[in-house]
């Protein structure tokens, strides 16, 4: 009788079911933890990314499952349902603007030229992406790994190619954490000792009533060209305003804390139980994680050439290397920008500076997105 018992138990148990490809998530889970934990590469979200694929990977657990004739679905599954639709991502936009100063881009009106042109990697990974094979809606969602920013990211690739998302994810998460590792070789290679050294003047003070017009004007000027931006920008622009408008200090504190935090964890379990084995062990995942890291070196290409030729129009008064910030990752590529600014000129404090492109950015990728869904999400 204990002998059966323990055959029961054993064939009802997980181990009974675990495969090589399981064991092969189970142990990328572990690697992304380690990563998160002891080198700290953007733990917030890939902690929970990493925990959600352990959790997904152990097998006959139904923790994601559909409901099915009236039997209930897996915890995941309701919780992934704000991905699905979009909540998450706008929500955590809505944390990023109360968090956000867009001082540094009004005070220099030009830096959104540089949040532009760090764009272009979107576009040259998407070319590239259908020269291999993918479909439009698959190579919009690769593309957009370029603007380096997660929760635009996921908005897109869960409206164009949700069988995409973990690879998509992952990608996107992954790069922002290694901006420090990855920037830096092609700033210095696209630029000279003399423009690295360049010191740029002090900044000028912007009134309390620019910082408050400029988030509604934002809304309305893109929403207009873009309705289906309207999820992002629209929070994104809520949230900067809960900041500026001095009345509401409880609205923006719980989104700088509370809320985002809250969403983050829903955001990333659930996008990281996406990546199941069958899912994620697929060649065109491989190529989805090369393809990103190509979009995110030409997205830091672009920022920086455009710094260059804004270097020669203003005869040195620009500091190319602030073109690389033009990436969403707020605020670690600005803070890329300055470190290399003071190894070349010690004397060099580039951080003010590069927040205009970073926060230009963050809007510059979110229109990218709304273009891209606007064209191929039909």
């Amino acid at each position: 009788m204990l002998l059966k018992t323990m055959e029961n138990l054993w064939i009802s148990s997980g181990f009974a079911t675990l495969d090589l490809p399981h064991i092969i998530m189970l142990l990328l889970a572990f690697a992304l933890i380690y990563l998160a934990i002891v080198k700290q590469f953007e733990p917030l979200v890939l902690l929970p990314i990493a925990f959600g694929i352990l959790l997904a990977n152990l097998p006959i657990t139904g923790i994601m499952a559909e409901p099915v004739d009236g039997a209930p679905g897996g915890l995941l599954y309701y919780l992934y349902q704000g991905v699905k639709l979009g909540i998450y991502p706008s929500l955590i936009f809505m944390g990023i603007g109360a968090m956000t100063d867009f001082g540094p881009l009004l005070a220099r009106p030009s830096s959104l030229l540089l949040g532009a042109a760090a764009q272009f990697g979107i576009y040259v990974a998407f070319i590239v992406s259908r020269l291999l094979g993918f479909n439009v809606q698959e190579a919009a969602s690769i593309g957009i790994i370029g603007g380096a920013d997660g929760p635009t990211a996921i908005f897109l690739t869960t409206k164009l190619a949700p069988h995409l998302l973990p690879a998509v994810t992952i990608a996107a998460y992954s790069y922002m954490a290694l901006i420090p590792m990855i920037q830096p070789p092609i700033m210095r290679l696209l630029t000279t000792k003399k423009e690295r050294q360049t010191v740029m003047g002090q900044m000028r003070t912007v009134s309390k009533v620019e910082k408050i017009v400029f988030p509604i004007l934002v809304t309305v000027i893109s929403v207009l060209l873009l309705p289906s931006v309207a999820p992002l920008i629209g929070m994104l622009m809520l949230g900067n305003l809960f900041r500026e408008c001095g009345v509401v200090e409880r609205l923006s504190k719980t989104a700088q804390n509370e809320l985002i935090n809250i969403v983050t964890i829903f955001l990333g379990v659930t996008v990281g139980a996406t990546a199941t084995a069958e899912q994620f062990l697929k060649l065109e995942t491989l190529k989805i994680i090369v393809l990103g890291l190509f979009a995110f070196a030409f997205s830091t290409v672009g920022g920086v050439l455009f710094g260059k030729l804004m270097y020669a129009v203003t005869r040195g008064k620009v500091n190319p290397l602030i073109g690389s910030a033009g990436v969403s990752a707020v605020p670690m590529a600005a803070r890329v920008s300055q470190i290399e600014g003071q190894r070349a000129n010690p004397a060099n404090y580039l951080l003010m500076h590069a927040m205009g492109p970073n926060v230009a950015g963050v809007i510059g990728s979110a229109v990218a997105a709304g273009f891209l869904l606007a064209m191929y999400g039909g």
